[in-house]
């Protein structure tokens, strides 16, 4: 009975711990806390089936409680019947704990003795759970552990590790907290955590500048238009404002740089009035500015992307077309048609584009567009450093998540792009429909900021980056597959000792 109340309770705080909802900050302690109650709550089952019971509750509670908003992407803009809306929710939260609810059966049913053995094998089966639910049926990992530290002492390790390497250690010192009370008395485990604590304490202070700035400083203008997501795609409304508001203002920019967000320009091609996209190429085709303009390209017949279209002085236009691409908001997976379309959800069909694709060249930076939440996908955007001579120096990240209201979501999206700028130690520039529209630098600090749900231009400098940090290295390389195998070697140790224990 204790067990189903804690778990949760913690998942929640775990929840809240991404972004606080008072504030939207991040807060590292409470991720801490919350799963070290989790372990606690872990350590009072008795069977492998209470543990996996508590794991799931956990991970449903977590979930359900960092993405809700997708409540209202599927009710009050898809038109979906608010009870199959919930519904929705709840079942993507109870699929995605079984991840969770299985990594806590099987760590009760290892059994590992020790401090050590059971702090290694707890993180280690944590975070193939976190790896679970970010590559299988194309992945969702929105709200990984790991986010809640994006400005905590753990966010040295990003440009290492990676944001799941943070979500290792941080399970890993859960699981020690969790046993406080047992080994309050043992000067081993005192020894342990302060050693433990000291050590990481001296890595943070290690330079992980990883490079130097590249070129100089570029001028940019990011455009959010604050279009209703009611009226975003109809042509009495939200189409005109949109194709008038964004024109004016990619005409007026003076920025070396202007980007416009996600579908800024709602229509296909040839659907827009004659001489738009004409005027545009022409405002770019000379001077010195260029552009990146949000826009779906391709056709109905033939099919169509979600694309960033790059206008520049003496080249041909560049194309940029979404690779990861949302479940039911953009594709519509196998045998799910039927759930489709008992929603109004526009342009939800689109095709995919390739994994690394060519960085936009302008004035001696490589800008690298990446769309809404592609930029959840590390391991994707790592595969733009293969080359290093090609590797981007900044990111380019182009949203709409006005699809989930003025909630909750903005903030855990801005976390996101933050971890990315640290784990690449690339700044990212943001320009979105609702925000949050900024300027990120290299170190994951916002420098700039438009206030979201506000029709505004933010304009500022950044300054791009070269070098290629450790994650960036390996990680283009291997995928996340480094952390698979160091998920995977501690479970595989403690069933190797089972059966030598069940040998003799």
């Amino acid at each position: 009975m204790v067990v189903g109340g804690l778990a949760p309770l913690a998942g929640l705080a775990q929840a809240f711990s991404i972004a606080w909802p008072a504030t939207g900050q991040p807060l590292w302690w409470l991720q801490l806390a919350s799963l070290a109650l989790f372990c606690a709550a872990l350590n009072a089952t008795a069977t492998v089936r209470q543990a996996f019971f508590a794991g799931w509750l956990f991970a449903v509670a977590w979930l359900a409680g960092t993405f809700w908003w997708l409540f209202i992407s599927m009710h009050t803009y898809g038109g979906l019947a608010a009870p199959l809306a919930a519904l929705a929710v709840l079942a993507l939260a109870a699929f995605l704990g079984a991840y969770y609810a299985t990594a806590a059966a099987v760590f009760r049913w290892l059994a590992p003795r020790g401090l050590m053995a059971g702090a290694a094998a707890f993180a280690a089966l944590w975070l193939l759970a976190e790896l679970l639910r970010a590559e299988w049926f194309t992945g969702f990992p929105w709200g990984a552990g790991g986010y809640a530290h994006v400005d905590g002492p753990l966010a040295f390790l990003a440009p290492w590790t990676g944001a799941y390497g943070i979500g290792l250690i941080a399970a890993a010192a859960a699981f020690a907290l969790s046993r406080l009370h047992e080994m309050r008395r043992s000067r081993g485990y005192w020894a342990g955590l302060v050693g433990a604590a000291l050590l990481l304490a001296a890595c943070a202070q290690v330079d992980a500048r990883h490079g130097d700035a590249a070129g100089e400083p570029l001028s940019v203008t990011l455009l959010q238009g604050n279009i209703p997501q009611d009226e975003k795609f109809e042509s009495g409304s939200g189409v005109p404002l949109a194709l008038d508001w964004y024109g004016q203002q990619l005409q007026a920019s003076r920025s070396s740089l202007t980007v416009a967000p996600e579908t800024a320009i709602p229509l296909l091609p040839q659907q827009l009035p004659e001489g738009y996209l004409q005027a545009l190429a022409a405002r770019f085709g000379q001077g010195g500015q260029a552009a990146l303009v949000g826009i779906p390209l391709g056709s109905f017949e033939q099919g169509y992307t979600n694309s960033v279209v790059g206008l520049k002085p003496g080249a041909d236009a560049y194309r940029y077309d979404k690779h990861h691409l949302v479940p039911f908001g953009e594709f519509i997976p196998p045998l799910f048609r039927w759930f489709t379309d008992l929603m109004n959800i526009p342009l939800g069909d689109f095709n995919r584009g390739a994994v690394g694709q060519p960085s936009f060249e302008w004035q001696g930076q490589r800008l690298a567009p990446n769309v809404c939440y592609e930029d959840l996908f590390g391991d994707e955007l790592a595969a733009r450093f293969a080359d290093p001579a090609r590797a981007p120096t900044v990111f380019v990240n182009v949203s709409n998540i006005g699809w989930f209201g003025n909630t909750i979501a903005i903030d855990q999206h801005l976390h996101i792009s933050r971890m990315r700028a640290l784990e690449f130690a690339r700044p990212v520039i943001r320009a979105t429909n609702t925000g949050a529209t900024a300027i990120i630098d290299h170190r994951g600090r916002v420098t700039h900021a438009l206030e979201r749900f506000s029709r505004g231009v933010l304009t500022g400098e950044v300054q791009g980056r070269e070098g290629v940090t450790p994650y960036a290295q390996w990680a283009a390389r291997l995928g996340l597959w480094p952390l698979w195998l160091l998920g995977l070697a501690p479970a595989f140790a403690a069933m190797v000792r089972l059966r030598r224990r069940a040998a003799t």
